[in-house]
């Protein structure tokens, strides 16, 4: 189960997300499904069609449970497999 806590070191394809902070001001709010990633980008499904995203420059919100988590993307900026499997 994903939570506050394990959030980082969890799959993350299927999750909802949303921009909260970048360096680049024009996809702030950017809101969607993520259905890919790779070691550093996130590619999400939005309003618009799919979008590809650098994740360490951006702060990326996930909704559990009600409450809003903010992850920096430097912490998920790793493959999914790195990440899951624990390795640093």
């Amino acid at each position: 189960m994903i939570t506050e806590q394990n959030i980082t070191s969890h799959e993350l394809i299927g999750l909802h997300t949303e921009i909260t902070e970048s360096s680049n001001s024009q996809i702030i709010g950017l809101n969607g499904t993520i259905t890919d990633e790779t070691k550093s980008m996130i590619i999400m499904s939005t309003k618009n069609g799919t979008k590809m995203i650098a994740k360490s420059n951006n702060s990326w919100k996930f909704t559990l449970d009600g409450k809003d988590i903010i992850v920096n993307g430097m912490q998920i900026a790793k493959r999914s497999f790195d990440r899951i499997g624990g390795r640093a």
